[in-house]
Formats: C-alpha cells, sequence, structure tokens
C-alpha cells in the first residue's frame, strides 16, 4: 500500500461484486475513500463493510444507473457527504442475453443499453460538472474486448459496449483542457460471476475459450482493477480518451 489515493474520493458503479468489488476494495488500499454504487443493496454493503474492515471511509449508495433520478442523487450524495469526487469508475453493467440479431427480443436489447450505454452516459453528465468545478479529475469506463469486434449471437452487448468507447472518447476531447481526463478499460475474459455465467457447467468451452487464449487462461479481477488504478492516478497523467485492453493477447490474433 502506497497511500497514492490518499485523501481522494472515488466512486465505484457496480460495487457489489466481481470487477467493481475488487477495484472499490484496490482504492481503499491505496488510501482512498470510496462510495460504492449498485442496484444490488446487500452485495453493495458488503463490499463498504470490506472497506471500513481496513480501516477506509466508504459510502453505499442504491442506484440503478439507468435511471437519471438515481445517478443525480448517487453523484449529490458524494459530493454531500465527502465534499468532492477525484476519480469515477462507471463499471455497472449486464452481459445481456445470448441471441443473433434476429432472434433477440427488444426488451433484451432495451434494457443492455440502458444500463451499459445510458448507464455510462448518465454518470459521466452528472459527474463531470462537479470535477469541472473543482477543477479536475480522472473517469474510467468499463467497456470490453466487445467493444472492438464483432460476435456472433451478442449484437446488444457488443453494440453497447462499442457505444461506451465511443462515448469515452467524445467525454474526452470535450473536457481534456479543464484536467479531466476520461478513459476506458476493455477486459476480455474475466473470472468473474456474470463472466462466466455463460459458459455454466460448460467444461469443454471454457477449455476452448482458453485454448484461443495467447495466455492459456482467464483474467483475474484485480489485473483489470489494477490497470484502472493506474490510469486513474497520476502515472497516467498524459493518457486521454484511451481504450486500454486487458486480455491476455485475445485480440491480437
Amino acid at each position: 500500500m502506497t497511500g497514492k489515493f490518499e485523501g481522494k474520493v472515488v466512486l465505484v458503479t457496480g460495487g457489489s461484486n466481481g470487477i467493481g468489488r475488487t477495484t472499490a476494495l484496490a482504492f481503499a488500499q491505496e488510501g482512498a475513500t470510496v462510495v460504492v454504487a449498485d442496484i444490488q443493496i446487500q452485495q453493495g454493503e458488503e463490499t463498504v463493510s470490506l472497506i471500513k474492515n481496513i480501516g477506509q471511509e466508504a459510502l453505499f449508495v442504491h442506484t440503478n444507473v439507468a435511471e437519471a433520478k438515481d445517478v443525480e442523487r448517487m453523484v449529490h450524495q458524494t459530493v454531500a457527504t465527502f465534499g468532492r469526487l477525484d476519480v469515477a469508475c462507471n463499471n455497472a453493467g449486464i452481459e445481456g442475453n445470448i441471441a443473433s440479431i434476429i432472434d433477440c427480443d427488444e426488451a433484451t436489447f432495451d434494457r443492455t443499453m440502458a444500463v451499459n450505454v445510458r448507464g455510462v452516459w448518465l454518470c459521466m453528465k452528472y459527474q463531470l460538472p462537479v470535477m469541472l468545478k473543482q477543477g479536475g479529475g480522472s473517469i474510467v469506463n468499463t467497456a470490453s474486448v466487445a467493444g472492438l469486434f464483432g460476435s456472433p449471437k451478442m449484437g446488444a452487448y457488443i453494440a453497447s459496449k462499442h457505444a461506451v468507447i465511443g462515448l469515452t472518447k467524445t467525454a474526452a476531447l470535450e473536457v481534456g483542457r479543464s484536467h479531466i481526463r476520461v478513459n476506458a478499460v476493455c477486459p476480455g475474459v474475466i473470472e468473474t460471476e456474470m463472466a462466466l455465467r455463460g459458459f455454466g457447467d460448460n467444461v469443454e468451452l471454457t477449455n476452448k475459450m482458453k485454448a484461443v487464449n495467447p495466455s492459456k487462461r482467464f483474467g483475474q479481477p484485480q489485473e483489470v482493477a489494477k490497470a484502472i488504478l493506474w490510469l486513474s492516478s497520476d502515472e497516467a497523467s498524459y493518457i486521454n480518451g484511451h481504450s486500454l485492453v486487458i486480455d491476455g493477447g485475445l485480440t491480437i490474433q
């Protein structure tokens, strides 16, 4: 622990489990005060307890990132409680259903876009005015390698993650001169509950997915968390509008 985020206030959406929880804890371990936002109350409060157990301040805010009133309240409560917002990790997202363009129903498509795209847009819409007022900040959005290529039967998810990358680049252009950096991470398959749901008990498919990766394994949440912390830190002060791929080499093939 180096304390590189000592005195900083960090907001992590989707912080109830997986990459979000791991990232929230990683920021806390580096001295940050952390606001955990999620639609899952019990798991979100568990993340806060884990942070408090290591001696850091933390707050849980029940939030549906697809709802403007929730996101506005989330940001307002962060500033009202801790006085500022230095870093935002807009990580909340869903995987959607596996279905072809023809078979994907409207409800699934709309929900995937609402959480993954509208959610990121709303978060930045309310986070950026705070950072502009205080004179700087850093935002990292969670996209995916699915935002870099196409894949059969993943149309809604693929479209949503391409959109996250586009929003990231646009926001970076709009606020870069105001000492605010906006970047994204693009994880490959990471061993989280959400990512592994699609594999179920299919050992053959799991092994096949690992075999096609040059690293011959799936990633770990802490590997993504470390990248998010780096992008959020002064060590990445000249990196803006970038989408950092964390996939073990999957997309270089």
